[in-house]
């Protein structure tokens, strides 16, 4: 018998889905200026979320928790590395040219 019910996965179902729409429609309403340095922090923020995927894979009894953690770790790890590459990227067009001008 699963520890969880029908009821339980509908409510667990539904807070994904209304966070996900909250986190798009605050994220398209951000200024191109903002980006970067909320690039950085949304990666701290990854970071924090890949440490705890990772806390939970460990307690994990079941087939479908193990699966469900790998799935979760493997995720937040993209994230986190993407993150910083597109952070450096972004960083790198302020950088100046060398051997270019002066």
């Amino acid at each position: 018998m699963s520890e969880y019910s029908l009821s339980d996965l509908s409510i667990y179902i539904y807070v994904l889905v209304l966070a996900s729409f909250i986190g798009f429609e605050v994220i398209s309403k951000v200024p191109t200026m903002l980006h970067t340095p909320l690039m950085s922090g949304s990666n701290a923020i990854s970071g924090i979320i890949l440490l705890g995927a990772i806390v939970v894979s460990v307690g994990q009894k079941s087939v479908l928790g193990d699966v469900v953690a790998f799935v979760a770790v493997f995720f937040a790890t993209i994230n986190v590395v993407g993150g910083f590459v597109v952070t450096d990227r972004m960083l790198s067009m302020f950088r100046i040219k060398k051997g270019k001008g002066a």
